[in-house]
C-alpha cells in the first residue's frame, strides 16, 4: 500500500538485517527426508540375520566338523559328478527337444501344432517322478524294441533292459520333462521378436531356415535366455528324484551315506545344501554375464558388472566424504 505524500516512514518497518552474511547456496546442505520405520524394519532385519547366523556358528547339532569330514568326500564328490552329467545331457537334449517343439507349435501343420500342444500339456501336467518311475519299469511293458517297417517286418530287435540303463532312463525322463517347459520358453521368445524383423527378413528373400538362424533365434535369445536359466535352476534341483530309479546322485549320495550313518545326517543334508548353493549360484553368474552379452543389441550401454559396480560405489563414497570434508 503507498504512504500518502509527507508520511515518513519509519525505521522500524524495514525489514530486519542480519549482521550475518548467509551461506552460499553451494555450501548449503540438503537434509533428507527421516524415514524412522526404514530404519527400524532395517535394525530388525539385521538382529534376526545375526542370530540366525549365531544359531548356525554355536547349535552344536549341526555338527560343523562332521560336516567338513563328508564335504569333500570322494563318495560326496562321485554323487556331484554324476548330478553334473545328468544336468548337463538333459539341459541340452531339453532345449533341442524344446526348440523342435516351439517350431511345431509355430508351425502352419495342423497335425504338427496339435501333437506338440498335447505333448506339451500331458509332460507339464504328469509330475517327474511318475516319468521316471514308469520309464524305470518301462522293460515290463515292452521287452524288446526293434527297427523296421512301420506295422510290418523288423529289421533290428534288441533287449530294452540291456540299454536302459539307470544313466539312461534318468537323462531321457529328465529330457522329456524339460522339453515340455523348454517349448514354451522357446515359442515366447521368438514371439517377442519384432514383427517388422520377419518381415524385412522376408522382403530380403532369405530363406527361413536362414531367417530363423541368423535373425530371428539371436533376438530370441534376449528373452529366452533369463527363462531357461531358471528352468535350469529347478533341473539341478530336479536331478534329486533320480535317486528313486536307483541312480546315486548327490542326494542319493547323502541319502544312502545317512542311512548307513544316522548320527550324521544333519550334516550330510547340510553338505548336499551347500553344493546345490555353488551350482545354482555359478549357473546365476553364467546368467548374467550370457544376458549382458545378448543386451548389446538393446541398451545403449551394458549393464555394469559387480566389480564395476563396487568400483562406483567406492567411488562415490570418496567423493562424498571429500564434500563433506570440504563444507
Amino acid at each position: 500500500m503507498t504512504e500518502p505524500p509527507g508520511t515518513a516512514v519509519s525505521v522500524t518497518d524495514a525489514p530486519p538485517r542480519s549482521d550475518t552474511p548467509s551461506k552460499p547456496l553451494a555450501a548449503q546442505r540438503v537434509l533428507p527426508l527421516r524415514r524412522p520405520g526404514r530404519w527400524i524394519a532395517t535394525a530388525v532385519v539385521l538382529v534376526l540375520a545375526a542370530q540366525f547366523v549365531h544359531g548356525l556358528a554355536t547349535n552344536q547339532f549341526y555338527q560343523w566338523d562332521r560336516f567338513g569330514y563328508w564335504f569333500l568326500r570322494p563318495t560326496v564328490l562321485d554323487g556331484l559328478l554324476i548330478t553334473l552329467e545328468v544336468t548337463a545331457y538333459s539341459a541340452v537334449l531339453g532345449l533341442l527337444g524344446g526348440i523342435l517343439l516351439a517350431l511345431a507349435r509355430l508351425s502352419k501343420s495342423p497335425v504338427l501344432r496339435a501333437v506338440s500342444w498335447t505333448y506339451v500339456w500331458a509332460l507339464r501336467s504328469i509330475p517327474l517322478i511318475v516319468v521316471l518311475l514308469f520309464l524305470y519299469n518301462f522293460s515290463a511293458l515292452y521287452k524288446t524294441l526293434s527297427i523296421g517297417v512301420p506295422f510290418g517286418p523288423a529289421f533290428f530287435s534288441f533287449d530294452e533292459s540291456r540299454l536302459a540303463t539307470d544313466m539312461v532312463i534318468a537323462v531321457i525322463g529328465l529330457s522329456l520333462n524339460e522339453a515340455a517347459y523348454a517349448a514354451e520358453v522357446v515359442r515366447g521368445g521368438i514371439l517377442s521378436v519384432d514383427q517388422g524383423q520377419h518381415e524385412a527378413a522376408s522382403a530380403l528373400g532369405l530363406p527361413k531356415g536362414y531367417q530363423f538362424r541368423r535373425i530371428v533365434f539371436p533376438q530370441a535369445l534376449r528373452s529366452i535366455t533369463p527363462n531357461y536359466v531358471n528352468q535350469l535352476i529347478g533341473l539341478i534341483k530336479s536331478t534329486s528324484l533320480v535317486f528313486y530309479v536307483s541312480l546315486l546322485d548327490l542326494f542319493g549320495t547323502v541319502q544312502s551315506m545317512g542311512a548307513t550313518y544316522p548320527g550324521d545326517i544333519v550334516p550330510l543334508l547340510l553338505v548336499a545344501t551347500v553344493w546345490y548353493l555353488i551350482l545354482t549360484s555359478a549357473v546365476s553368474v553364467v546368467q548374467f554375464y550370457v544376458e549382458r552379452h545378448y543386451a548389446r543389441g538393446a541398451t545403449r550401454s551394458l549393464p555394469p558388472t559387480p566389480l564395476q559396480k563396487l568400483r562406483a560405489s567406492l567411488t562415490d563414497l570418496r567423493a562424498r566424504i571429500r564434500r563433506e570434508t570440504a563444507i
